[in-house]
Parts: C-alpha cells; structure tokens; sequence
C-alpha cells in the first residue's frame, strides 16, 4: 500500500539542547512527503536553541517554531502545546536529544491507515553514545507485525510506557482527551500511556525500528530515567506509577491496572533495589519507608501475577522496618536473578528468605523449572603472567540443583560497549563430595581479548537437556578485585581490572599496552583533584 502524502505532523520538544535539536529536527523532515509538519516547541532555551530553531525555520515550510514565554519545568507541556498547534490527521513526539530512523513514519502510517487504527506503535532502540551499542525497547512486543483490537487482550502493552515509538490519530487523543501532565510531572509519559490504553484503541504494531532513544551516561544534565541519585526521582516514578494504575482502573480496565503493578514490581522496583547499596544511609530510609507505604497498597494477587523476583524483593521490603539485606537484595533483583546463599528453612523445612525474615517464604523454588531457578554461581578471575584462570563454583539450592542435575556450563566474555564475543568455551561441572556446590574452571587469554570492559555470561546445562541463562557473583577479598599490570608478549604490558558491576556480577576492564595504562593513570589523578 503506498503511504498517503502530508499526513503526519511531529512534535519536536527541546530545552538548552542547541547540540542535539537541530539533528532531531533534521531527522523529522528526512522522513519525506508523509510528514506535513514538524513542530519545534523551545521551552525557554537561553542557549541559542531557539535562534538556531528560527533560522532553519526561515527556509523550510514544513517547520513551525513555537517558544515559550517561561520554562515549564517538564516534557508534558511543551508537547500538550505541540499537540495544540498541530493541523495534521496524524501526530508523533520526538525529543530533541533523539532522532527517527529513515522510514519510521511510512511504516508506522502505513500500518495505521491499513487496519484503520488510532495508534501504531514500533520498535525503539536504545542507543548508548558514545559506543553506538543498541538495545532494542521491550522488543517481545514487535517481533512481528500485529494488530491488537484491545489493549486488554496484550497486557505487555503496559510495559511500553513510552510515547514516542507511536503514531496517533490527532482526532483520537482530542476525542477523548488525552494529553500530558502539565509542569514538572517527571515520567509524565507512564500518564500518557496509561491515557491512551484507557481508551481502548485498536493499535497496530510493526517490527521496524521507528525511534532512536540516546542514552548519554556522560552527559552533564542526566535524563530523567538515567538520574536516579535523588530519593525524589523515586517518589516522582511512584506518583506516575500510581496514576496510571488509577486512570486504568477507573476506566474499567481491570487487567490492565494490574499489570501496571506487575510492571512495577519487575521493572521499576528491581533495578533501584540493584542500586540502593551506592546510596547513602539517609537515602535507603527513605527510599524503604517510601516503597514500604506503597507496597502495602497492593493486594495479595497483584503480588502473584508478577515473575518472582519482583514479588520476593517487594516481600522482603514489607517484612522489615529497615533496609536489610541489600547486597543479597542486588543480585536476586539482576537479569537473570541470582538467590545466594545462605539457604534459610523454616521449622517445617520450607525456604525462607532468612532466619530474620521467615514470613518471606520461597516454597515457589520448589516447583520451579531448573531453567528459571534464581541460580548462584561465584566466579574468581586471577590474572597470572603465565596464564589467567576463571573458577566458576555453582551453589546447590533447596536440593534442586541436585534434582536438575547439572553437567556443564558455557561462559563467555562479551565486550559490553559494542556487544562484540571474546572468549567463549564450555567446562564440565564436577560435584563436590559435600554435594552442596559444583566447580568448573577456563584458561583464559585475556591479551587477546583486547581493550574494553568486558562482561561474563554463562549457560548452565542440565541432564534433561534444558539450560539456565546467568550471570556470576563476583568473589570479593583477598585482593581478588584488585587491578593488576601483566606483562604481555602482545602488548608490552596489559593492565586488569576484574570488578563487581551495580548487580555484583563479575565484569573484568582491560587495557592493554602502554598507552592504555598512561590512559587510565590520567583518569584516576583526573578523578583525585576533582
């Protein structure tokens, strides 16, 4: 089906961004006759942004420049302004430190006029920078072009709290509406989401990238989703979590709200349990007292329709008063989840989490499938001149390890900025005579893995023929997490650094030959006089 001429209109919003708005724009105009218009909305720049937006302007019809008089504090209201302003049957929103891929809008129009739908939404790639390393967004949702009649009968929509891997009809979201949190309402696009389910469109889905998020760790002013150090972050992605539960539910979407509470438990309050054991005292009070008084607004079933990681984390949280057990915490809330020792029972035998915390109580790695039990391997990486050495040791749990019957595992060494394979090989796991844990052990050639930081992924094969995706805790003490200088027939010299990532999975930095070693001296006295 051709895509029908000057359809689409794009909001573009931006704030002191003058580096990145003009290739957000750029990209917007590139996606040829489809669009009619693309609308700069400025929230009160004083870094030139506007200027630079008004001289594009001056010599492309299609782009509209809308300033606002004073800065509105968010992302909600310069695009509820777009919106207003818009003329065109279709609307899209870009942010001005992202871009749209050639063809996003034909595909996403296209599937929209084909099934006649409101909304069509796309694959997103997150793409760091400056590595260029993409990971595609909640990709289970677009492997394969669909339409969904309901939302309520694909649930994961929920978890694609995103508004701008999406086509609208303009009708559709002033028909009913729809709009974004005015001010500083942070995650205001969790609202805007929940708004659209709410009222049950037709939503045609396509497998073809249409958004490019950047995600820029170094950058001077975080993004919202990557500025997570202060408690009010956490507060503000609560207050948006807990609207988008009551607008569903008020609409009588039943199924959907809850799945916001699921989503809740396995996205958000997983990844900041991985990170409450960097903050400080002050901030792990709060943030438990905070999450304590929400989680005990969920019912029993919003806790038993969520994957268990999720559930046990929220669990262990409402069982005590103070933050405990937070390193344990970190890694059983990782992808893949990791539940280490000890091996707590309660006087019947059941798991627990702990003799501490007894009411938190684990009878599901029980019945469990070996391929999705919370597995714990430690690892140890000792660098030698003559020959570096990983020794993985493979915990048993409950009796199920046993049960399952581990007989190898597959480790790999994937450089994590560009995703490229170092070393892979498998090693048979050989029981111990206690029966409690099972070792395995690689030589390794780290000069020829080269620069980079390098992360350890490993698959745990089992008798019945089923594996078990993981990760491996890094061995603390004893100097076993210290950087070491190896000299190197390669390189002269090779400088090594095994560590402990946020969830304390093992991760190993190399810099090889001088130049890298004078490169990371610079950084640590660079760091020092900070």
């Amino acid at each position: 089906m051709a895509v029908q001429h000057a359809q689409v209109a794009i909001v573009v919003i931006g704030y002191d961004d003058v580096a990145h708005v003009a290739d957000a724009v750029r990209s917007a105009l590139a996606q040829g006759p489809a669009v009619r218009e693309v609308i700069a909305v400025d929230d009160c720049s004083s870094d030139g942004s506007a200027e630079l937006l008004g001289r594009m302007a001056a010599g492309e019809p299609r782009l509209k420049v809308i300033r606002r008089p004073t800065n509105s504090g968010g992302c909600g209201t310069p695009r509820n302004d777009g919106l207003n302003a818009v003329s065109s049957p279709y609307v899209m929103f870009l942010d001005s430190d992202d871009v749209l891929p050639p063809g996003a809008v034909d595909a996403l129009l296209a599937a929209a006029v084909r099934h006649d739908a409101p909304v069509a939404a796309g694959l997103c790639l997150r793409k760091e920078l400056p590595s260029g390393r993409e990971t595609p967004w909640q990709h289970e949702l677009y492997t394969r072009p669909a339409l969904v009649d309901h939302p309520a009968r694909r649930v994961r929509l929920v978890r694609d709290t995103l508004s701008v891997n999406k086509l609208y009809r303009t009708d559709f979201l002033r028909g009913h509406g729809i709009h974004f949190p005015e001010g500083r309402f942070p995650y205001e696009d969790f609202v805007f989401t929940a708004r659209v389910l709410a009222a049950a469109p037709s939503i045609a889905l396509v497998p073809e990238p249409v958004y490019i998020w950047h995600v820029r760790r170094s950058a001077a002013r975080l993004s919202i989703s990557l500025d997570r150090a202060n408690i009010a972050n956490w507060r503000a992605r609560i207050e948006a979590d807990q609207v988008s539960y009551d607008i569903l539910l008020g609409a009588g979407e039943k199924r959907l709200a809850q799945a916001t509470r699921a989503r809740f438990l396995d996205h958000s309050l997983r990844m900041y349990a991985r990170e409450l054991h960097l903050r400080g005292a002050e901030y792990r009070r709060e943030w438990w007292t905070v999450t304590r008084a929400y989680l005990a607004s969920f019912d029993e079933g919003d806790f038993a329709s969520v994957p268990a990681p999720g559930g046990v984390v929220a669990r262990v949280v409402l069982a005590s008063e103070e933050p405990c057990d937070l390193d344990r915490l970190k890694e059983f809330a990782a992808r893949p989840a990791r539940l280490n020792p000890p091996y707590a029972r309660a006087d019947d035998g059941s798991p627990i989490w702990s003799a501490q915390l007894p009411q938190v109580e684990l009878d599901h790695l029980l019945v469990r499938p070996a391929h999705l039990l919370p597995a714990a391997v430690d690892a140890v990486l000792r660098p030698r001149a003559r020959g570096t050495v990983l020794r993985l040791r493979l915990h048993e749990m409950y009796g199920r390890m046993a049960q399952a019957g581990p007989e190898a595992v597959e480790a790999e060494l994937v450089e994590r900025d560009e995703g490229r394979p170092g070393f892979s090989g498998t090693a048979p796991l050989t029981a111990h005579p206690d029966s409690s844990t099972w070792s395995a052990e690689f030589p390794l050639d780290l000069a020829a893995l080269g620069r980079g930081t390098w992360d350890l992924k490993l698959r745990l094969r089992f008798k019945d023929g089923t594996h078990r995706e993981s990760t491996a805790h890094a061995v603390a003490g004893a100097g076993l997490l210290s950087r070491r200088a190896l000299p190197s027939l390669r390189h002269a010299v090779l400088l090594v650094q095994p560590y402990a990532t946020h969830s304390g999975a093992l991760a190993v930095r190399l810099a090889p030959g001088l130049s890298g070693v004078t490169d990371v001296v610079r950084r640590r006295v660079k760091r020092f006089f900070r």
